[in-house]
């Protein structure tokens, strides 16, 4: 080793010293726990993939979770639900949609979809067995008015309980719910292969 080099290593194990020292006084600060309200909002992709990165953290310490899919239609095939199959005795999977609204193109129904979905997603935050919920593309729901975000908002509010974790997907999250939140994503869109004529993958979108 040169001079040089025992030098830079010299000033490097310094820096990392002090980098840690610091760390280790903001994390003694840092003792209260809570259930936490996560947003994951923004154009770019991995939303729920994120979220169900969540979920899978979950079931690995054996903590029971339940999953409400707002969009995304019973008849699909998607590999989070075959996996999460897998697990019965620690999730609680419902998939409510009947796909996305340019499909349905019946505002109605997808307003009574929304209020059904929105009713076992409340069943599955009061239930005192299940430590998250992921609300998956509630943010669509809202973001087209199917759901008033005010009564959203203040369940939420209310009676999401203390030690429970919810997490909320899709784009477009509006300000009421941005601003309850104490962890918010936005996933930022930079490059899309959708945009150069590739569909979704398999195991990468579903």
């Amino acid at each position: 080793m040169t001079p040089d080099e025992a030098a830079l290593n010299a000033r490097h194990a310094e820096k990392m010293r002090k980098h840690k020292a610091g760390k280790e006084k903001i994390l003694a600060g840092k003792s209260a726990d809570k259930g936490l309200l996560i947003v994951h909002t923004g154009a770019g992709k991995g939303k729920t993939s994120a979220a169900l990165g969540m979920v899978f953290r979950h079931i690995a310490y054996d903590w029971p979770v339940g999953i409400v899919q707002f969009i995304k239609a019973p008849s699909w095939e998607t590999g989070e639900a075959k996996l999460l199959a897998r697990f019965p005795d620690l999730v609680s999977l419902h998939v409510m949609g009947e796909g996305f609204t340019w499909d349905t193109q019946d505002r109605a129904r997808d307003m009574e979809v929304s209020r059904a979905a929105w009713e076992r997603a409340k069943e599955l935050i009061r239930d005192d067995r299940h430590r998250l919920v992921l609300l998956d593309e509630l943010n669509i729901v809202l973001r087209y008015d199917y759901l008033p975000v005010e009564e959203v908002v203040d369940f939420l509010r209310a009676e999401k309980p203390a030690g429970k974790h919810v997490v909320i997907t899709g784009r477009n999250a509006k300000p009421e719910l941005i601003e309850i939140a104490d962890l918010v994503t936005e996933m930022t869109l930079v490059k899309h292969p959708f945009r150069q004529g590739i569909k979704a993958q398999k195991g990468i979108e579903y």
